[in-house]
């Protein structure tokens, strides 16, 4: 199981170098833009609707990069008062939510998605985007993130099960980081 979760945390430091590798390309876009403007050479056009499309997109496949690597907020003041039953039953309690919130995203993003391709629907800008090509992308994101959150709950409720609630705790990230310098 902890090496299950090591794959899922490597493939998700891989999406996150492309995912900043878009931003990077994003921002000289922009720049490009702006630099444009100020030297009266025109402009490209379409520069707001794409960085809000690539936004939307690095969001939806970063929220599971932050998952593996503990940046989702979390509040601890009950958690860390718990002996280490209620504080894996918490955990687990904490994963299955949000596992459950990605998923129900998930579904029905596919509601919204399926109506943009029935209709063959385009963004009513310049560019003319088809809609399904920045959907699809968000909607990858969230339903990568509910897959990363149910492995991690897998992952958890298995370890947990054994007896290992500290193998748990390292392998999920459900440890505070005093804790694992300790």
């Amino acid at each position: 199981m902890v090496r299950a979760v090591h794959l899922l945390q490597r493939t998700n430091r891989a999406m996150a170098v492309l995912l900043g590798i878009a931003l990077l390309a994003t921002a000289a876009l922009i720049l490009a833009e702006v630099t444009m403007r100020a030297t009266s050479a025109g402009m490209l056009g379409g520069t707001d609707e794409i960085s809000g499309y690539v936004m939307a997109g690095v969001a939806a496949w970063g929220f599971a990069y932050a998952l593996l690597e503990r940046a989702h907020v979390r509040i601890d003041i009950l958690h860390r008062r718990l002996p280490p039953r209620g504080r894996a039953a918490l955990d687990l309690l904490s994963i299955a939510s949000l596992a459950t919130v990605a998923g129900l995203v998930a579904f029905h993003g596919w509601g919204v998605l399926a109506k943009t391709i029935a209709r063959s629907s385009r963004s009513n800008t310049a560019l003319e985007v088809p809609l399904w090509i920045p959907q699809s992308i968000w909607l990858g994101g969230w339903v990568w993130f509910t897959l990363s959150a149910l492995a991690l709950l897998v992952a958890a409720s298995v370890l947990v099960a054994a007896g290992e609630r500290e193998a748990a705790e390292r392998a999920v990230g459900l440890v505070t980081e005093a804790e694992e310098l300790a």
